[in-house]
């Protein structure tokens, strides 16, 4: 019987789980958003929820339960730092998993992970794309190098 069974295995056996979870837990933290499958996303919800309630707390037996969750010396600072201030007003439901397509591969159900205040990503220069773009680029940095000389 499969009384009080409620979370998947996810197919992989307890240190596969545990190490899974870690790491997408600090790709989370990281990147605040992430693409992954929709079990896995559901899984990880109910991993990353508790430690955001720890990082309200703020204090330093909560930072060591963390990092023993996580393992990162850098995803528990952002997570103390940035993340717990962040939600430290709500009283819960950190993160919000989206469903996406289905997987090219196997048909997997795929999702979107992420917080639910994340700040906004600025985005990235844009380099030209034809040769000619890049080599006229390259060329004016290079007299700009020279004039500042």
């Amino acid at each position: 019987m499969r009384h009080r069974n409620h979370r998947s295995k996810l197919n992989r056996t307890t240190e596969h789980r545990t190490a899974l979870l870690r790491n997408l837990a600090c790709a989370l933290i990281d990147h605040e958003r992430i693409h992954t499958t929709d079990a896995k996303a559901k899984q990880l919800r109910s991993f990353v929820e508790p430690l955001v309630t720890l990082a309200r707390e703020g204090t330093l037996a909560a930072r060591r339960r963390a990092f023993s969750k996580l393992g990162k010396k850098e995803a528990v600072h952002k997570l103390f730092t940035v993340l717990g201030p962040r939600f430290a007003q709500r009283p819960g439901g950190y993160t919000r998993a989206v469903k996406g397509d289905l997987r090219a591969g196997d048909g997997a159900q795929m999702a979107y992970i992420e917080f639910i205040e994340r700040t906004p990503v600025q985005p990235k220069e844009k380099k030209p794309k034809d040769i000619k773009a890049r080599l006229r680029a390259r060329l004016r940095e290079a007299q700009r190098a020279r004039q500042g000389m």
